[in-house]
């Protein structure tokens, strides 16, 4: 098979099964719209192996495969760069996709969208993948946008409930904000660097750097990358735009693992990855990726301590890794960011379908009070998650460890502003991490049995229960399989894969860092000896006794003394009340961007429409008709001695004018 045509099968594929179970879902059924878009991704799968393996012989691609518009001197294409992490970025996107959609059967068995969900996924998938292996902004902004559209979708998939309304809505509307910096971005690079392609921006990104923004007066290169990254802020969840990913629970579980771990949340931190040409010209706009994500990071692990919510614990986790990644990204520790993007969507795909088996065993209960002594029930679930929680919180020798590691070290060496916070807030992290990871898991799978405790739930009398009895079960075979099958990258795939992408020349010329401006990647790699030596000397590090610590208090407070943290909460409340209203940043929105929408809109409707439009424009030019047509009429009376007597003078002025030129 030709390459090219290997490259278009990979995007390709996932389309067509989406658009078989879209369109003809009723006459394929049930199983066939899961048969379709299985095999559209696992062909995808296969055909990313493949172009791995021709990247691993050295053989990379950067070309046009079609010329969309030609406007001047500006070409609009489509096309594809091949290169080591595009095929990281494939790999994991399809990989983690074929487990959701095989996860997606039994979590989905009884919904009546079924063949829609699969529509949707299978879209969601192709539409990842059209981003990473974008080689120009034009598609990069196609398949960015069209996340943000199929997320929009599948967050509101149970479109019945007004709280999944909400949340696809408040989801699409905040990414719209951030996509606005992002397009203000690439218009700049448009406007400045003549090309949207890749290769010929790079090219000219020392001239770029030269350059000053005309209207504001910044430095071009620094504009360009806040605005790039104010795009990857709503997409990557962070701080401010951080509002929408909580809320995205509301979706069926399986779009959650999607959209967290290996897609749409993902982008941002892959885009700025892509773009390290341009980002290691602006320490300005690296600081400021580096505080945004630290404040990310930390502030948003507090909020998971506090959440009942399995799933809402598993996102708030999200969030928290998101702010890792981003402090990695700005400390110019690029290779380390993508390598937790890698390592976090395995463990996090594994934590959120584990959370939904837990959701199933228990019958569609969410709530963690009602759960507890799980672990007989669901000895698989239990495995599984005990491991993707070990990875999360940077257990040494699992995947989480090393890229979590990697990045703690990373802004240890930097000396960039913000790096001192930025360190305290990643280290203070590792704690929060642990403590929030384990009481979910306390909670869930120790501890007294309450599932017979928990209230009639909404969605379980809405979509049916799977099974009719009131004990928790294991979960089918279709949905511990994809279980057990992401718990072995979560466990071994950092041990693997550290030295070469960290250390060796995996990632080429795909990541630019100038090492001498930026040399926490060249530190580490002097410190690095070896996968089974840094795990060695992980076990007398300061992360991994915060990580235990926050363990063994979580077993303390939630096994033990279940008593102390309802004392904690009364002591502290005003500090809860802030944790629980989640720092006030719904209710700013609410108050400061809709309501100052709401008086914007009453203000045009009122003074715009009413006043202007129809008061003065409308009516006022009825009125100034009906007055003028008032004054005629009176010179219109019917009497024939006016009438002449208008003629006679009408005539002497005539005259009168007619001589005076003469």
């Amino acid at each position: 098979m030709d390459i090219k045509t290997l490259y278009l099968l990979v995007p390709l594929a996932p389309l067509a099964g989406a658009l078989l179970a879209g369109l003809f879902g009723k006459l394929i059924g049930r199983t066939g719209a899961h048969v379709v878009t299985i095999v559209g991704v696992a062909v995808s799968l296969a055909a990313s192996i493949l172009v791995y393996q021709d990247v691993q012989a050295g053989h990379h691609f950067n070309g046009v495969l079609y010329t969309w518009l030609e406007s001047g001197g500006l070409k609009l294409h489509i096309g594809f760069l091949i290169d080591p992490l595009t095929v990281m970025m494939m790999l994991v996107v399809t990989f983690v996709s074929l487990m959701v959609h095989i996860y997606t059967i039994g979590y989905m068995a009884d919904d009546p969208g079924y063949q829609r969900f699969f529509s949707y996924i299978s879209l969601f998938t192709f539409s990842m993948l059209m981003l990473v292996m974008s080689n120009n902004f034009v598609q990069l902004f196609f398949g960015w946008e069209a996340v943000g559209l199929v997320s929009y979708l599948l967050i509101g998939f149970w479109y019945t409930r007004p709280t999944a309304i909400y949340a696809n809505l408040k989801a699409f509307l905040v990414n719209r904000v951030g996509d606005f910096g992002f397009l203000l971005g690439i218009a700049l690079i448009a406007a400045y660097a003549g090309s949207l392609d890749y290769a010929e921006v790079f090219a000219k990104r020392n001239e770029l750097a030269a350059m000053v923004e005309t209207v504001t007066g910044w430095p071009l290169m620094t504009a360009i990358c806040i605005c790039l990254f104010i795009g990857a802020m709503g997409k990557s969840a962070q701080v401010p735009l951080h509002v929408w990913l909580p809320d995205s629970m509301e979706g069926p579980t399986p779009i959650s693992a999607l959209i967290h771990a290996a897609t749409m949340v993902t982008a941002g931190i892959f885009m700025v990855t892509r773009m390290s040409p341009l980002f290691e010209l602006s320490d300005t706009a690296l600081s400021f990726v580096l505080v945004i994500g630290a404040i990310t990071a930390l502030f948003m692990g507090f909020l998971g301590i506090i959440q009942n919510d399995i799933k809402r614990v598993v996102a708030y986790s999200t969030l928290s890794q998101l702010g890792y990644m981003t402090v990695a990204l700005g400390v110019s520790a690029y290779p380390i960011a993508v390598f937790h993007l890698m390592t976090h969507a395995f463990f996090k795909a594994l934590l959120f379908l584990g959370a939904g088996s837990v959701i199933i065993g228990c019958h569609h209960n969410q709530d963690m009070r009602y759960m507890g002594g799980l672990r007989k029930y669901m000895p698989i679930t239990w495995i599984t998650s005990l491991l993707g929680s070990l990875a999360l919180i940077g257990f040494p020798f699992l995947s989480g460890f090393y890229s979590k590691d990697s990045i703690i070290e990373a802004v240890q060496a930097s000396h960039l502003w913000g790096s001192g916070f930025a360190y305290f807030a990643v280290v203070a992290g590792v704690f929060v991490t642990a403590f929030y990871s384990f009481r979910m898991y306390f909670l869930v799978f120790h501890g007294a049995e309450r599932y017979d405790q928990a209230p009639h739930d909404e969605h379980h009398a809405t979509h049916g229960d799977h099974h009719g009895s009131s004990k928790p079960h294991e979960s089918p075979w279709v949905i511990t399989l994809p279980l057990v099958l992401l718990a072995i990258p979560s466990v071994v795939i950092g041990f693997f894969t550290i030295q070469p992408m960290l250390f060796g020349d995996w990632f080429g010329s795909a990541i630019m860092i100038d090492v001498v401006k930026h040399p926490p990647m060249a530190h580490l790699t002097e410190e690095f000896h070896g996968a089974l030596t840094m795990a060695m000397h992980g076990l007398a590090s300061l992360p991994f006794f915060l990580a235990i610590s926050g363990v063994a208090l979580s077993w303390f407070f939630y096994l033990k003394r279940p008593d102390i943290p309802a004392a904690i909460q009364k002591a502290v409340m005003p500090l809860y009340t802030l944790l629980d209203n989640k720092y006030y940043f719904d209710k700013f929105n609410e108050v400061f961007f809709a309501g100052g929408a709401r008086l914007l809109g009453r203000g045009l409707w009122k003074g715009g429409d009413q006043a202007l439009i129809d008061g003065f424009m409308v009516n006022g030019s009825a009125h100034l008709v009906g007055w003028f047509a008032g004054l005629v009429r009176k010179l219109q009376t019917g009497h024939i001695y006016q009438y002449a007597f208008g003629m006679i003078f009408g005539v002497a002025a005539f005259l009168t004018y007619w001589f005076n030129r003469v």
